[in-house]
C-alpha cells in the first residue's frame, strides 16, 4: 500500500463513526480506532496486545473463547455475530452496555486477522424496551376493558334474566293475592249490617295478609336488586343480640299455624358487632320460613350462642325438609323447592339470606332431611369483622 493510500486508510479508520477493532488469530488486539476507544473509555496503549475478552462482561468470556476458537477453525468469514442473540460489551469503568457486532476476515503475510465493528445500540434498546412496554400496558389495558365489558355484558343479561323471571313470577304469584283483595274489598262492600262486623274483620284481615304478602314479594325484588348492583351498606355497631332476636320471635308469633311454638335461647355475652338491619332480615326470613313450611302443633328452634370467638345462630324445625336434589340449589336465585311449589313464595329469600350472611363476613350452611324438618346455621367469625 503507497503513502497516500495509508494515509486515506488511516483516516478512515481514525474518523469512522463506528467502533473498530482488529484481533489476530489468537484474540490479540492489534489495532483499535478513536471512535472504539470513547466507546470503551481505554486509550489505545491500554488496549493493544490486550485479549478482546477485555471488553466482554466477565459471564460470557469462556464461551466467547469457545466461539472465537470455532470462528477460526471454520473458514472463518464475514457475517454478523450473534445473530439473534442480546450482545453485551463492558467498558473500562465496568459499565455494561448493549452493541452489535459485524465481523470480517483478511489476510496479510502476517497471518489472519478479523475486525470487529462495534455499534452501541443502547439508545435503539431503550427505544425496543420502551415500546414493548407501552405494547405490553396497551395488550393489558385491551384485557381489562374487554374483562370489563365482558363483565358489564353479564350483568346485562342477568338484569335481563331477573326483569323477565320477575315478570313471569309476578304474573303467577300476583294473581292470588291481587283476586283476594279485590274479593274481598267486594264483599265488606256487601256487609253493611252491625251484626256483619265479624264478616268485615274477617275480610279486612284477608286484605291485610294479601297486601304484607305483595309487598314482601316487592321487597324481595328489591333486595336482589341492590345486592346485584352493590349497594347495600354494611354498618357495623354494638347489637344487643338477645333483645334483637327476642324482639323478632314475639312479632313472628302473631303468624304462627295453630299450635306452632317458637322456642328461644342464648347464651354467653349479648352484645356483638354486626349491621342489625341485615341481622334482622336473616333471622326474620329463616324464622318465617320455619313458620310456613312446618305443620301445625310443631315446635320451632332458635338460639344463639356468643362465645370469644364466633356468634352462632340456628333455626331449626321439623318441617317438609329439602330433598337431596335441591339442596344444591338452594341459595339460588328462583329456585324453589320441589315440594314446596304449592306454598307461595318469590325462590329469593335464601339467596337473599346467603349474600347478606357473606356482606356480614358470616357463614351459612343446614341439615335437613325430607319430611325430618331443616336446620340452618350461621356463623360470624369474630376475628373477621
Amino acid at each position: 500500500m503507497n503513502g497516500s493510500k495509508s494515509q486515506e486508510f488511516e483516516a478512515l479508520f481514525n474518523n469512522a463513526a463506528i467502533g473498530i477493532i482488529t484481533v489476530d488469530v489468537n484474540g490479540d488486539i492489534v489495532l483499535v480506532n478513536q471512535f472504539a476507544l470513547k466507546q470503551f473509555g481505554y486509550t489505545t496503549g491500554e488496549l493493544i496486545g490486550k485479549k478482546i475478552e477485555v471488553l466482554i462482561p466477565r459471564r460470557y468470556k469462556e464461551k466467547h473463547e469457545q466461539h472465537r476458537d470455532r470462528y477460526y477453525g471454520q473458514n472463518p468469514h464475514s457475517r454478523p455475530m450473534g445473530s439473534g442473540m442480546d450482545l453485551f460489551a463492558v467498558k473500562k469503568d465496568g459499565t455494561e452496555f448493549p452493541v452489535e457486532v459485524s465481523l470480517s476476515v483478511y489476510n496479510t503475510s502476517e497471518g489472519v486477522f478479523s475486525i470487529a465493528f462495534v455499534s452501541d445500540i443502547t439508545i435503539r434498546k431503550e427505544s425496543d424496551n420502551a415500546l414493548i412496554r407501552l405494547n405490553a400496558e396497551l395488550e393489558q389495558k385491551v384485557k381489562e376493558r374487554t374483562q370489563s365489558l365482558q363483565e358489564a355484558l353479564e350483568k346485562e343479561k342477568e338484569l335481563n334474566e331477573l326483569k323477565s323471571r320477575f315478570v313471569s313470577m309476578a304474573s303467577h304469584e300476583f294473581r292470588t293475592p291481587l283476586s283476594t283483595v279485590l274479593s274481598s274489598a267486594y264483599l265488606l262492600s256487601q256487609y253493611g249490617k252491625t251484626e256483619d262486623q265479624p264478616k268485615r274483620e274477617k275480610h279486612i284481615q284477608r286484605i291485610v295478609s294479601s297486601v304484607n304478602l305483595l309487598t314482601d314479594i316487592l321487597n324481595d325484588f328489591l333486595s336482589v336488586g341492590k345486592i346485584e348492583e352493590g349497594k347495600i351498606q354494611v354498618r357495623f355497631s354494638e347489637i344487643d343480640i338477645r333483645e334483637t332476636i327476642s324482639e323478632l320471635v314475639n312479632e313472628l308469633k302473631t303468624i304462627t299455624k295453630p299450635g306452632q311454638e317458637i322456642i328461644y335461647e342464648h347464651s354467653g355475652s349479648s352484645f356483638v358487632m354486626l349491621d342489625m338491619a341485615l341481622v334482622k332480615h336473616i333471622v326474620l326470613n329463616l324464622v318465617s320460613n320455619a313458620i310456613k313450611f312446618s305443620p301445625e302443633n310443631s315446635p320451632i328452634y332458635v338460639n344463639s350462642i356468643n362465645d370469644s370467638h364466633v356468634l352462632t345462630l340456628s333455626i331449626k324445625d321439623k318441617g317438609l325438609g329439602i330433598s337431596p336434589e335441591d339442596q344444591q340449589h338452594l341459595f339460588e336465585r328462583f329456585f324453589r323447592g320441589a315440594n314446596v311449589t304449592n306454598i307461595q313464595g318469590t325462590g329469593l329469600g335464601l339467596h337473599i339470606v346467603a349474600k347478606y350472611v357473606e356482606l356480614l363476613n358470616g357463614t351459612i350452611s343446614f341439615n335437613s332431611a325430607l319430611n325430618q324438618g331443616t336446620e340452618f346455621i350461621i356463623k360470624f367469625d369474630k376475628n373477621r369483622e
